[in-house]
């Protein structure tokens, strides 16, 4: 059974920094693209970040520069650091796993609000 388990989301004031990670099992990690997306109330959802199995990665360009995914091929997780927090930034986030075009699954998603 694969599962993708997302923590680390929370209520942030503007400014400030939270890092995501997302817990993988029943899927051959290292072997997977992984991915952040993100989806805002009444709005579709989007790619924030992706790091490839060889760890290349890619980011949507309203983060660039302030966040930063990384991935541990030995603790099977999925990290997103995210600094410099805008309002623009809250939505539901959601971990992404994807073996070629052969597989891919999604976490549950965890919440970010930035806000004062």
């Amino acid at each position: 059974q694969v599962q993708l388990v997302e923590s680390g989301g929370g209520l942030v004031q503007p400014g400030g920094s939270l890092r995501l990670s997302c817990a993988a099992s029943g899927i051959i990690f290292s072997a997977n693209d992984m991915g952040w997306y993100r989806q805002a109330p009444g709005k579709q959802r989007e790619l924030v970040a992706g790091i490839s199995t060889g760890g290349s990665t890619n980011y949507a360009e309203s983060v660039k520069g302030r966040f930063t995914i990384s991935r541990d091929n030995v603790k099977n997780t999925v990290y997103l650091q995210m600094n410099s927090l805008k309002p623009e930034d809250t939505a539901v986030y959601y971990c992404n796993a994807k073996f070629f075009s052969i597989s891919e699954y999604w976490g549950q998603g965890t919440q970010v609000t930035v806000s004062s």
